[in-house]
């Protein structure tokens, strides 16, 4: 390692090791600093795992950065005895070392050993044993679970006969033969609670269901015992059957303290509510009706309350709904920079959640932007401003035909309506797009995925003015054969569809496009004819239209299963297009780049590949540095540091390339010989700023293989050689990577 990065780094490890080691200075006689906890087992057991149990663990030890070093305690240690400002702030930037409590530590062994018993593990015993090094004390659980208990004698009894002809086709968890396990009874307890409440079981609940095991420790067999008690209103009252409770009237009120009229369409309110009149009381339904009305964005607030009907066994419902205000207008002012050129955009947004009174959300959002861009020769002006308006009208419900009312009103689905129109003036060029799309969002009920169905997208991209400049200089330069770059500041007519997937159990997320254009338009110039222009292409409405197939895949895990304080996250991501027909070159807004924030860390947004690729043109790299296939690698260490901070480390692969050969793209060709010399990797560290509801992140990305540098060992190795102002780059970005 070079001198210069030596020194620093040997400093910085000896003023750590010396605040580490006087953080136990100070401490009472007596006492010692809780310095390690390990719970191990004196065994292997498939069923208990060290690093889940450390959970019940009562008393933890001073948090580490990186799960290393003792940063925050040796911040503390730092500090000196008297109360003056600079004492007090390391303090409180710190963390006072952790003593050990032996009253924790008892109670520890009796939640340990209560947990191995919920195992099924009824004769576990825990034993803690400490070794004390000076004033630092290591404490270690040693868990001595034994032979675990296996159910033999089943028995359940039933006292109400109504419930046990309901429970005979019942599938119960509970079987003969399994091991004795407290959250199989518990599980077996509320899947029966469930199953009577949605028949109509209003007032029972699971305290009429319990248990009676008897051991035997020789044979270590439990014989178990489930009653399922009758109804009793009080200790004083006799035994009666459970009564089963049925819907009289739903009634609906506002709950506006102000206004007393519910402001939806009563047909909306129906839709939305699964209770029905003259059926029996279910939990299930009162859930839904719940879930519905909660993803309104027209309502504010829902409370359901049921009343007995005096002698009977009716429930008369009533369904209390309180409304948002249906309009809002916002005005948001923000800072822009782009490669360097600083400009100010503003947007005003108006939103209308209750437009025809059925919870449908109208927005309308105005957009304008302007930026001095620096470093251009032989223009008129060097300014670039941009406007634009946006609407949508999003209903929350299935807007399609051939769809029964009831899978429309059981499905968490959103349909979409939306119209761009944007202006870009620059002093190269005036870009105008048009875009209109109507899409399906639907979330199956009670699971962790959902779809997207993008039915019609459509988009008209054109050029009204080109300069003189531009266009000799790129355009129509003999010694330029970039090809994508002329194909781009051409008119385009873009009309695709598509769908997703997406999976995210907050472990593991799986996410998948795959969307189409052209085809139809094809077909229709195949078969009816069609004018054509000098490359050939097929035209509609005078303007070439583009033709390609996308798919991606995006992967993300948590490989550490104790992630609640350390997480290290596994991140794929693969993408491919593919121009056909009537188009040999991706539209610009399809293509792929790499570098950035999300992708390879030691780059800058847009400034890797495709492949071996070198940038020639910086003008031009937002345009010359893309490509058809995409490839990212990403491993994550993430860890909490102190208050609102968390740390990373991370290591990232990966490229662009392309999948036809350019010539002004030379080494940006992917062949499946070169994908190994052509990954680029890097790595560094990072720092976030967690406030739950949004994680501001900044990353500092080191390259460490460029394959751009092929031939040049010491460029193309920066890990072996590293140069900070050729090698480092800097992330800003709001939200997780990946």
């Amino acid at each position: 390692m070079n001198s210069r990065y030596r020194n620093p780094l040997i400093l910085l490890v000896g003023v750590w090791l010396l605040c580490a080691c006087s953080a136990t200075r100070d401490l009472p006689d007596d006492t010692y600093m809780l310095s390690k906890v390990k719970v191990v087992t004196d065994g292997k057991y498939k069923d208990i795992n060290p690093t889940q149990m450390k959970t019940y663990v009562r008393q933890k030890t001073n948090s580490r950065w990186l799960s290393t070093m003792k940063v925050p305690l040796g911040i503390y240690a730092l500090a000196g005895k008297d109360s003056s400002w600079v004492n007090r702030t390391l303090r409180q930037l710190g963390e006072a070392p952790v003593t050990y409590d032996t009253l924790m530590a008892q109670q520890t062994c009796k939640d340990l050993q209560l947990a191995l018993q919920n195992k099924d593990y009824l004769d576990a015993e825990v034993e803690l044993y400490v070794d004390i090094k000076k004033r630092k004390l290591d404490a270690i659980y040693v868990l001595h679970p034994g032979t675990a208990y296996h159910v033999h004698g089943l028995d359940i009894d039933i006292r109400d006969s109504v419930i046990a002809n309901l429970l005979k086709d019942y599938k119960n968890v509970l079987h003969d033969g399994m091991q004795f396990n407290t959250d199989a009874l518990n599980e077996e307890r509320s899947q029966i609670t469930q199953f009577l409440q949605n028949q109509g079981y209003f007032r029972f609940h699971k305290e009429f269901i319990n248990y009676r095991a008897k051991k035997d420790e020789a044979s270590h067999q439990v014989k178990l015992a489930m009653i399922l008690h009758p109804y009793r209103n009080n200790e004083e009252a006799n035994d009666t059957l459970h009564s089963r409770y049925w819907i009289r009237n739903i009634l609906y009120e506002s709950g506006s303290p102000t206004d007393s009229v519910i402001h939806l369409r009563e047909k909306v309110l129906k839709e939305n509510t699964f209770i029905k009149e003259g059926e029996p009381y279910s939990v299930s339904d009162l859930q839904n009706t719940y879930n519905h009305f909660g993803r309104l964005g027209a309502v504010k607030y829902t409370n359901i309350s049921f009343e007995p009907v005096a002698d009977t066994t009716l429930l008369d419902t009533r369904i209390m709904i309180q409304t948002n205000k249906p309009s809002t207008i916002s005005f948001q002012p923000e800072g822009t920079n782009t490669a360097g050129d600083f400009g100010a955009a503003a947007s005003l947004t108006y939103q209308n959640r209750n437009l025809f009174k059925g919870s449908e959300t109208f927005s309308m959002k105005l957009r304008g932007a302007y930026e001095a861009i620096r470093g251009l020769e032989g223009y008129k002006n060097n300014d670039f401003i941009e406007y634009s308006i946006e609407t949508s009208l999003l209903f929350p419900r299935f807007i399609a035909p051939f769809l029964s009312s009831e899978v429309r009103r059981r499905s968490n689905a959103t349909s979409e309506l939306s119209l761009l129109f944007d202006s870009q003036t620059r002093p190269e060029f005036i870009r105008r797009v048009l875009s209109a799309s109507w899409h399906y969002i639907w979330k199956p009920q009670n699971h962790h995925d959902s779809y997207r169905l993008d039915l019609i997208d459509l988009n008209y991209v054109f050029m009204p003015w080109i300069s003189e400049t531009f266009r000799k200089e790129y355009l129509e330069n003999t010694s330029n054969s970039n090809v994508i770059l002329r194909y781009n500041y051409e008119d385009l007519f873009i009309m695709k569809t598509g769908i997703g997937y997406t999976y995210n159990n907050g472990r593991m997320a799986v996410k998948t496009n795959l969307e189409t254009s052209g085809n139809l338009l094809n077909l229709c110039s195949n078969i009816f004819g069609g004018s054509q222009n000098d490359m050939g292409q097929y035209k509609i409405l005078g303007i070439a239209y583009a033709q390609y197939v996308k798919a991606d895949f995006d992967f993300t895990r948590n490989l550490l299963s104790n992630g609640m304080r350390d997480q290290l996250v596994f991140h794929f991501g693969l993408g491919i297009a593919y121009p056909y027909g009537n188009s040999k070159v991706l539209p610009f807004e399809k293509r792929y780049f790499s570098g950035g924030a999300n992708s390879v860390r030691g780059w800058s947004v847009r400034s890797l590949g495709p492949g071996r690729y070198k940038d020639k043109d910086g003008r031009i790299n937002f345009i010359t540095q893309t490509g058809d296939l995409k490839l990212d690698i990403n491993l994550e260490y993430r860890t909490h540091l102190f208050w609102k901070f968390d740390g990373a480390l991370f290591a990232d692969a990966g490229n662009i390339w392309t999948l036809r050969n350019y010539e002004a793209q030379p080494g940006g060709q992917f062949t499946l010989a070169g994908i190994v010399k052509d990954l680029a990797c890097s790595y560094g560290l990072g720092l976030r700023l967690n406030f739950d509801y949004f994680i501001l992140r900044f990353d500092l990305g080191m390259k460490a293989i460029n394959p751009a540098y092929l031939t040049e060992e010491e460029a193309h190795y920066p890990l072996i050689h590293p140069d900070l102002s050729r090698d480092l780059a800097f992330h800003f970005a709001v939200g997780m990577p990946f």
